[in-house]
């Protein structure tokens, strides 16, 4: 019997890009993949082979990735920057380029891009409906009849990178290595690990031993591998599986290496973390140029004897002289949500998806300095406000902790939601995570800032206790911006505010001095005095500086609302 298609595809030939994206949801999302993952970790062999089967039964054979020619990279933290700035370093060699990341901040088309761009709605729809109507016509009644989300994704990416034509494809992997999805790739160019952290530890393992176990899982007999500094026990378990999967491993020279007796670097992506990641993209582009015949790649620096010791018992790529394309390809790297500035008026939005207590550490560094660097107002009236939400079992307690310095005068929690209602927000969705839990999350993050903060009294310099004057807002004497004193016993003891959706978020931070986002409406009025208050303050400052932080997925949804050209 036929099976029963939704009401929205029951009109034969009427499907659009929006009922491949509402049916790809269908398929789960992130949050049942990686149960599924969790599942099934015992037998990485066996996940393997059920990859290999929807390939096939799509049409490819595992040998067909061979010809794409492919740079596959692992790490925990910047990663995806790595793909980006190796992506484009080669684009500027005139190659074209296929590049499969995750996740999406605004479209899922953003994960399968060429020469840098997400493919068309038009792309999209012919690959999915291609991709989805085989796996259906081959369905056994034995076997999952389809893939999960990001399964099929790749699958999908793989489709359109050989049918496009690219010269290559970078392939960022989804989680780990050994058992990811992206592992059925047998013969990359070369390959790639960026800077280890923990993270995923439900699936990955709680140490960085083992992490750096499953990271190593994409290494392949005869092809370079490419790491950047990292810590000595981790390192020493890369270089192990580096061994034993007959490999060679390097560790990539620092970027100062390549900026010696030259002009310095400008990197399109800001923040001092972002030079490993292009250190180590300097070192896969040239490999994967050198491995494919290209000549005149830029003669080869001695590694000096005292370098060496540097790698321990892993050895120290040597640098080079960069050529004009890769200078180019570092300087025109963009990469959104990372280290990313909007300025829109008063309001300056400053969006990192850092979501691990180092990336955290890394934003904080390049928001402290960002923000700084801006123009301070005549009459110092700066307001800093941070909105943050954290998902998975990731330790907010730690992450907040790290953000308590920048000495907010605001913390803004709310769930990724963009609207309450999600329905005309397919790109958005996640079935896995209601409204409620969220909100549950945002409220136990609010209590959490408090918390902080009343520790952080009496401790820091920086955070004195304010004169008040019957709960008016008073300026704070070590500091420019105005604080907001509650008529508490304690101040400071609550300056966070909770709201459901990021619409609501957003509005109430900007006050209708953002031109991207309507003012906030007067009936729905935050409860919270502190939200009053606030209001007036923001309204009346001469700068706001708002950090997005601690989820891709919020960055993502503050992005679809604060640039409405990038939904088209």
């Amino acid at each position: 019997m036929a099976e029963m298609l939704p009401a929205w595809l029951a009109a034969e030939g009427t499907e659009s890009e929006g009922d491949a994206i509402r049916m790809l949801n269908t398929l789960q999302t992130n949050a049942s993949y990686l149960e599924q993952v969790k599942r099934e970790r015992g037998d990485p062999q066996a996940q393997l082979e059920a990859m290999q089967g929807f390939l096939e039964r799509s049409g490819l054979k595992v040998e067909d990735l061979d010809r794409l020619n492919i740079i596959h990279v692992t790490g925990t933290k910047g990663k995806g920057s790595a793909c980006a700035f190796t992506e484009c370093i080669l684009r500027n060699y005139g190659l074209k380029t296929g590049f499969y990341s995750s996740p999406h901040l605004v479209q899922v088309r953003e994960r399968i891009r060429i020469n840098g761009q997400p493919i068309s709605k038009d792309l999209f729809n012919k690959y999915f409906w291609l991709v989805y109507n085989r796996l259906e016509e081959t369905k056994d009644p034995a076997h999952s009849s389809m893939p999960a989300y990001f399964r099929f994704l790749t699958i999908m990416a793989f489709h359109v990178f050989l049918q496009e034509k690219v010269d290559l494809a970078v392939v960022e992997v989804g989680i780990g290595g050994t058992y990811d999805c992206t592992n059925i790739i047998r013969a990359p160019v070369v390959c790639g690990v960026s800077s280890l952290g923990i993270d995923h530890t439900s699936i990955l393992g709680d140490t960085m031993e083992k992490i750096a176990w499953q990271k190593g899982g994409i290494f392949k007999p005869g092809v370079p591998a490419f790491t950047v500094a990292q810590l000595e026990r981790p390192l020493e378990v890369l270089r192990e599986r580096a061994q034993e999967r007959k490999c060679s491993l390097y560790l990539c020279p620092e970027l100062d290496d390549f900026e010696e007796g030259y002009q310095p670097l400008q990197l399109g992506l800001a923040g001092a973390h972002q030079r490993s990641n292009a250190a180590l993209a300097l070192q896969l582009a040239r490999t994967w140029l050198q491995r494919r015949g290209w000549q005149g790649l830029g003669e080869l620096k001695e590694v000096a004897p005292s370098r060496e010791l540097l790698g321990g018992p892993v050895p120290l790529a040597p640098a080079f002289r960069l050529t004009d394309a890769m200078i180019q390809g570092l300087r025109d790297t963009e990469w959104l949500g990372r280290t990313q500035v909007l300025s829109h008026g008063p309001v300056t939005w400053y969006l990192d998806g850092a979501h691990t207590t180092s990336s955290i550490q890394a934003c904080v560094r390049w928001f402290r300095q960002a923000a700084l660097n801006q123009d301070k107002p005549h009459d110092d009236s700066e307001v800093r406000v941070l909105l943050f939400n954290a998902t998975g079992d990731r330790d907010t307690a730690a992450l907040l902790k790290l953000l308590v310095p920048c000495h907010f005068d605001y913390a803004v929690f709310c769930p990724n939601f963009t609207e309450v209602s999600l329905a005309n927000n397919a790109d958005q969705q996640n079935f896995n995570v209601t409204l409620e839990n969220a909100l549950t999350r945002c409220l136990e993050n609010q209590q959490t800032w408090t918390r902080l903060l009343e520790e952080k009294v009496g401790q820091d310099p920086w955070l004195p206790s304010p004169p008040r004057v019957g709960g008016l807002l008073q300026p704070a004497p070590n500091r420019s911006s105005l604080l907001l004193v509650p008529q508490a016993s304690r101040p400071l003891n609550s300056p966070a505010l909770v709201f459901p959706c990021l619409a609501q978020a957003l509005r109430w931070v900007a006050q209708g001095r953002d031109p991207h986002l309507a003012a906030p409406v007067a009936s729905g009025a935050h409860p919270h005095p502190a939200a009053s208050s606030g209001a007036m303050l923001l309204r009346e400052a001469a700068a706001v500086h708002v950090l997005v932080t601690g989820s891709l997925h919020l960055v993502g949804g503050a992005l679809r609302l604060l640039v409405p050209a990038l939904s088209q």
